[in-house]
């Protein structure tokens, strides 16, 4: 882990804000690598001195909302049988993929957002985004917006902990059980407030 952390700090400082941008748009799509040995890294780079933390905060983000275009571009030119025939090589099966198509089903644009704070099934969501056709701009925005906030995490505790990677790990679960907490409340609000105006 130490030698991919180190092989990624000497990435992301050769090529400077363009490298974050790359690699995290790489892991926005379905190519399965954790955004954690990006940003932290990148957050460390910017305790050190050589970025600034925000310039890092935004090149994430954009790298996030650029790997979501494709995926989701991906769904909606090429539909769902192109995605399960090449998504079988990283991971994604018809299971798979059915839960996150039922699940962005139920809760609409939400969903994009909470799914972007979610380490596992943030990089598919864009896929059922994209096969219901969802608005551009809508899905820029909560997309934008839920990557913000994970990327702003990994950012600090890169800046603030630096190459700490066990203390690291502690404050991850226990942002991680904050995040599913979070999560939670934001869905059973959303759906509280839905099912109200349903009635009117």
């Amino acid at each position: 882990m130490q030698e991919i952390i180190q092989f990624i700090v000497d990435s992301a400082s050769s090529l400077g804000y363009l490298g974050i941008i790359i690699l995290m748009t790489l892991e926005s799509c379905f190519i399965p690598f954790p955004s954690e040995v990006v940003m932290i890294p990148a957050g460390y780079l910017a305790h050190k001195g050589e970025f600034d933390i925000i310039f890092c905060i935004f090149s994430g983000v954009l790298g996030s909302v650029l790997g979501a275009l494709i995926n989701y571009y991906i769904c909606f030119l090429w539909g769902k049988k192109f995605v399960l025939k090449f998504g079988k090589y990283f991971g994604i099966n018809e299971k798979k993929f059915a839960k996150f198509e039922e699940f962005f089903l139920k809760y609409g644009e939400i969903s994009t957002f909470i799914c972007r704070l979610l380490p596992g099934i943030r990089q598919y969501i864009s896929m059922p985004a994209g096969l219901s056709k969802m608005k551009l701009l809508n899905f820029i925005f909560f997309t934008a917006l839920g990557s913000a906030i994970w990327v702003s995490i990994l950012a600090f505790l890169g800046y603030f902990i630096g190459e700490n990677e066990e203390l690291i790990k502690t404050y991850l679960n226990q942002i991680l059980i904050f995040i599913i907490i979070f999560c939670l409340i934001v869905v059973f609000i959303y759906v509280k407030v839905k099912i109200k105006k349903n009635k009117f």
